[in-house]
């Protein structure tokens, strides 16, 4: 039986995994989950000796400084999640023969095209989490050549906080709210997410596919705004709840996000053969969960 690693196994992604799991979606496999408290990615020595006992042969990072906001002025924490965390991952699975797949994010991108982005677009992170996120990415895959880096965006689930859980609650307290409509991306439901890296193993083990190492998009299809998102939660669920358009300049953050962060999903729908379902039906699979 061969074993998977997931990192970050508290999280959205993480969470979702786990269900996934529990269903046998992966027989023949061995799934050993853990967060920072089972295992400490920032410390090397730690992430060697686990590698060693557990025999590793896949590991799924999904751990990540995510605080965006806050990220801006706790660079060093971000850091040590984001960079220093994927440079353990990387030299433990170069050390002992393990595949990596790491988790980026859409930030990664400058944000200021209007055509969806491609794998080989030109990088230029504006808040400390992209960054970091870019550079531990780019440590990963210097240091371990069996790296297969998984860029998304927006990602929400029923598990953990999240932009969907925000508008529920919000909109049970508020007869109105305002959302921002001139950032336009993608939501990715962390259960699509977590079956397509799963797909990802099974095509490996196959035989097929183009082999462990690159860099793919996985987001859903479709586009939208955070208007039109929060339009779409509270319509699936029947709430009046209204929502009204502002810009990005009428609720400043500390961080800057991407105003366009679509995601071209060309790449690894060829390379994989992945199918990936549109955003608004995996949204009404998720509110029904909540």
């Amino acid at each position: 039986m061969k074993n998977i690693l997931i990192t970050g196994s508290a999280g959205q992604v993480g969470s979702e995994l786990q269900e996934l799991a529990k269903a046998n979606y992966l027989p023949g496999f061995r799934f050993i989950f853990t967060d920072s408290d089972q295992l400490d990615i920032c410390d090397a020595e730690s992430v060697i000796d686990f590698f060693r006992k557990e025999e590793i042969e896949y590991c799924l990072n999904c751990a990540a400084y995510t605080a965006v906001d806050k990220a801006e002025t706790d660079m060093d924490n971000a850091i040590k999640v984001n960079v220093t965390g994927a440079e353990n991952l990387a030299r433990a699975s170069a050390r002992f023969g393990t595949k990596l797949l790491h988790l980026s994010t859409d930030y990664v991108y400058h944000g200021s095209q209007n055509t969806p982005f491609n794998e080989e677009d030109e990088t230029n992170p504006q808040s400390v989490y992209g960054l970091t996120k870019l550079q531990g990415e780019n440590r990963a895959a210097e240091i371990c050549a069996k790296t297969l880096i998984i860029r998304t965006s927006w990602v929400y689930s029923s598990f953990g906080n999240n932009f969907v859980k925000t508008m529920l609650k919000l909109g049970a307290d508020r007869p109105e709210l305002r959302v921002i409509f001139d950032q336009i991306g993608t939501p990715t439901y962390a259960a699509d997410l977590a079956m397509g890296m799963l797909e990802l193993i099974k095509i490996s083990e196959a035989g097929s596919g183009p082999g462990w190492q690159g860099i793919y998009h996985y987001s859903n299809e479709g586009v939208c705004s955070w208007f039109d998102f929060a339009v779409a939660i509270f319509d699936i669920k029947g709430l009046k709840t209204k929502v009204f358009p502002i810009e990005t300049k009428d609720y400043p953050t500390p961080a800057r996000r991407p105003h366009f962060s679509l995601l071209n999903k060309s790449k690894i729908k060829s390379d994989f053969g992945i199918a990936i379902p549109y955003w608004r039906e995996s949204l009404k699979k998720c509110l029904e969960l909540l």
